[in-house]
C-alpha cells in the first residue's frame, strides 16, 4: 500500500528524510532528486582520433627550456593612503577602512625588488633519489693499504716532532745556568703532612712494638741490610738470587 498524504505537501515534507514515513519492506528514502530513467551515469569516452599509424611513430613534445615569467602585483602603499586620508579629514578607523576600499595606491617598483617570478622547468634527464654509494676498495683492504698509510703518517709526525726538539736544543744551546737561576728554580723538599688524628690520641704513645728493645731493632735492620743484597725485589724481601758466573 502506497503512502497517502492528504492536503498540500510542502517541499520540506518531500525533501527532508527525517519527515519521511518508513514503508514496510522498503528501505528508507533519502529524498535525492535523481535524473530521468534513460540517464547514463559515468564519464563519457572521448573519441580517439589517432590510429595505428600514430601508435607506430614515437613523438615527443619539445623540451621547453624557456622561463615563464609571472608578473607580481605591487603591494599597497598604506603610508600614502593614511597620509591622504588624514589630509582629507578622516580620523577614525571606520573612516580609514572605507577610504581604503574606495582608493588604491601601489608602491613604486624599484630595481632591487623582484617583481617577476621565474619558474624553471627541470630537464627531462633529471634523476631523483639518493646517489649510489661508491664501491668498497677491496684491493686496498687486502693489500693493507690503510695500515701502510697510517704508518707513514705516524712516521712523518714523529720526524716532525724530532725536528722541533732538535731545533729547540739548538736554540737553548747558548743559554747557561747561573747560581741565581738555579736557586730560583730550586724547590726545597717539604715533608708530607701527618695523617689526621683525634686530639685526645695525639699525646698517647703507641702500645704495640715489634721489637722488645732498641738494640734488637737496630740488629734486625743491620741484618736486613746485609741480607737484602742477595735477595730479589726493590726492598730485598724476595727470594735469594742464584749465583751468577
Amino acid at each position: 500500500m502506497s503512502n497517502i498524504t492528504l492536503g498540500v505537501q510542502r517541499e520540506s515534507l518531500i525533501n527532508n528524510p527525517l519527515l519521511q514515513k518508513v514503508e514496510l519492506g522498503r528501505p528508507l528514502r533519502r529524498c535525492f532528486t535523481l535524473p530521468h530513467d534513460g540517464f547514463t551515469y559515468g564519464k563519457p569516452n572521448d573519441g580517439k582520433t589517432s590510429g595505428a599509424a600514430d601508435a607506430l611513430v614515437w613523438r615527443t613534445a619539445p623540451v621547453q627550456t624557456t622561463f615563464q615569467r609571472k608578473e607580481k602585483k605591487a603591494p599597497r602603499d598604506f603610508q600614502s593612503l593614511n597620509k591622504s586620508a588624514v589630509q582629507v579629514g578622516l580620523t577614525t578607523a571606520q573612516e580609514h577602512f572605507q577610504y581604503r576600499a574606495t582608493h588604491d595606491v601601489r608602491k613604486a617598483e624599484s630595481g632591487t625588488e623582484k617583481t617577476i617570478q621565474k619558474l624553471k622547468r627541470l630537464p627531462p634527464t633529471m634523476v631523483f633519489g639518493v646517489p649510489t654509494r661508491p664501491s668498497t676498495p677491496v684491493y686496498d683492504l687486502l693489500g693493507h693499504k690503510y695500515q701502510d698509510r697510517w704508518l707513514e703518517e705516524r712516521h712523518k709526525a714523529e720526524e716532525t716532532m724530532r725536528a722541533r726538539q732538535i731545533q729547540k736544543r739548538h736554540v737553548d744551546k747558548n743559554i747557561y745556568e747561573t747560581r741565581a737561576s738555579l736557586l730560583r728554580k730550586f724547590q726545597p723538599p717539604v715533608d708530607p703532612p701527618p695523617f689526621w688524628q683525634m686530639s685526645k690520641f695525639q699525646k698517647i704513645p703507641s702500645q704495640i712494638e715489634s721489637f722488645r728493645t732498641d738494640k734488637a731493632k737496630t740488629g734486625a735492620f743491620k741484618h736486613h741490610a746485609t741480607d737484602s743484597t742477595s735477595r730479589k725485589g726493590a726492598f730485598g724481601h724476595g727470594i735469594y738470587e742464584p749465583a751468577k758466573s
